[in-house]
């Protein structure tokens, strides 16, 4: 049930594993310009760094992880440095997807598909039938995806069914977000040196724990995978609550 995966859990003062981490996977583009290359090689390096971070990730036991591939504002980049994005996302879902089944990882879609190139949500849908029986991690890929605009739908899918004021609750918005069988991240990871959430998972992050580093995605290996799990580790979460009250 999707409230059951969205509880939060009571206060714990040592944190085991988080169940959910996602990431924002900042810093591509000054990667490239650092090594004198263009943005887009990049981007490139950036999307072959993700199986390297999931496999450090599965290593420490972490079902759930999610990816901020591309928002809804970076359609309001250049145009060729979008289209060149577009381009590359395209080949990599083909090209991981089916490396990604063979480690039994399930791949879901977080965002609308209405503004997607219909090969994009092609590939899309064809990884997600690939993958959908898989009982490893699972990947959820933010692609065209906003939270205020996830909000926005939720709000208005509780209108379009009849709901008035005393239905919308906690409860019922989490239930109509994209992915409600997915538990709220424990863990938000950005990288690339910026500390704000830019829009990613507002409203299922209200209670994750945050952290930032300045090491550019591509560089973010298994050492700094590492790092921000023994960082999480060290924290008391409390959930607005005392320990022991």
């Amino acid at each position: 049930m999707a409230l059951e995966a969205r509880t939060t859990s009571a206060a714990s003062p040592k944190p085991a594993v988080p169940r959910h981490v996602a990431i924002t996977m900042d810093g591509n583009g000054r990667w490239a310009e650092q090594q004198g290359m263009p943005r887009l090689a990049g981007h490139r390096a950036g999307t072959d760094n993700v199986r390297r971070v999931l496999k450090a990730l599965s290593r420490h036991g972490v079902p759930y992880v999610t990816i901020f591939a591309f928002s809804t504002e970076n359609w309001g980049r250049p145009e060729s440095e979008v289209s060149g994005l577009i381009n590359i996302l395209e080949d990599v879902i083909y090209d991981e997807a089916r490396a990604l089944h063979e480690q039994h990882i399930r791949i879901l879609h977080l965002g609308t598909r209405s503004r997607l190139p219909a090969s994009i949500a092609k590939a899309i849908r064809d990884s997600e039938q690939l993958t959908k029986d898989n009982t490893g991690l699972t990947l959820s890929v933010g692609f065209d995806y906003g939270g205020r605009t996830e909000i926005v739908q939720a709000i208005q899918s509780l209108l379009a069914e009849g709901a008035d004021a005393n239905d919308i609750t906690e409860q019922t918005v989490s239930e109509r977000m994209h992915l409600p069988e997915i538990p709220d991240p424990d863990l938000v990871i950005r990288t690339g040196g910026d500390q704000r959430l830019s829009n990613f998972l507002i409203w299922q992050s209200a209670y994750a724990e945050l952290y930032f580093t300045s090491t550019l995605w591509p560089d973010f290996d298994e050492a700094e995978v590492d790092r921000a799990i023994e960082a999480y580790r060290s924290r008391e979460r409390r959930f607005g609550t005392l320990p022991g009250v």
